[in-house]
C-alpha cells in the first residue's frame, strides 16, 4: 500500500511539473513578438557599410543614423539633410524583407527593396539601389548596386 501511495505521489508530482512547465512555455511564447514590427523600431547608428564591394568612408558611416517608428523612417547623413519616408516589412519573406518607400525628392514614392537581419541590438540591411528585386544575400560586389549597412541600436537615456 505504501508503494502504491509513493508511485501515485510521484506521478502527481511529475504531472504537476509538466503542467507548470507547459504553462510557463506557452505564456513566454505568447509574449514573444510574432514579427519584427515592434523590435525593429528605434534609433540605429551605422557601424560599417559597403557599396559595390567597397567600404564606405568612415565619415559617411559615422554620420548615418536610421530611425524607425510605426512604419516611418528617417535617415540622417553626412550632408545633414534627413531623408524621410515609410517602410514596410512584407510577411513571411525569406530572407526577411524591408521595403523602403522614399518620401522626398525626385524619387519620392520609389520603392527600395532590401533584406534585413535583426539580432538583439544589431541590425543588418542590404538594399538594392537599382531594380525591383531585393538582394538575396548580405554582400555587395563590384559592378552591383547593392548597399549594405550594419547598425547598432542607440540606447535611450530616458526611462
Amino acid at each position: 500500500m505504501k508503494l502504491f501511495a509513493l508511485v501515485c505521489a510521484s506521478v502527481l508530482a511529475v504531472t504537476a511539473l509538466w503542467v507548470a512547465t507547459s504553462t510557463v512555455t506557452t505564456t513566454a511564447s505568447a509574449a514573444e513578438p510574432k514579427d519584427d514590427a515592434s523590435p525593429i523600431q528605434g534609433a540605429w547608428q551605422a557601424v560599417s557599410g559597403e557599396i559595390g564591394g567597397k567600404p564606405l568612408p568612415e565619415a559617411a558611416v559615422k554620420s548615418t543614423i536610421l530611425k524607425l517608428a510605426n512604419g516611418k523612417y528617417e535617415v540622417s547623413a553626412v550632408d545633414g539633410k534627413p531623408d524621410t519616408g515609410t517602410y514596410r516589412l512584407p510577411a513571411s519573406a525569406k530572407p526577411k524583407r524591408i521595403d523602403v518607400i522614399l518620401g522626398v525628392g525626385p524619387d519620392a514614392g520609389k520603392i527600395i527593396p532590401a533584406i534585413y537581419e535583426l539580432s538583439g541590438d544589431s541590425l543588418k540591411i542590404c538594399y538594392s539601389l537599382r531594380g525591383s528585386n531585393a538582394p538575396t544575400e548580405f554582400k555587395t560586389a563590384a559592378g552591383t548596386f547593392a548597399y549594405l549597412l550594419n547598425y547598432k541600436r542607440i540606447q535611450s537615456t530616458t526611462k
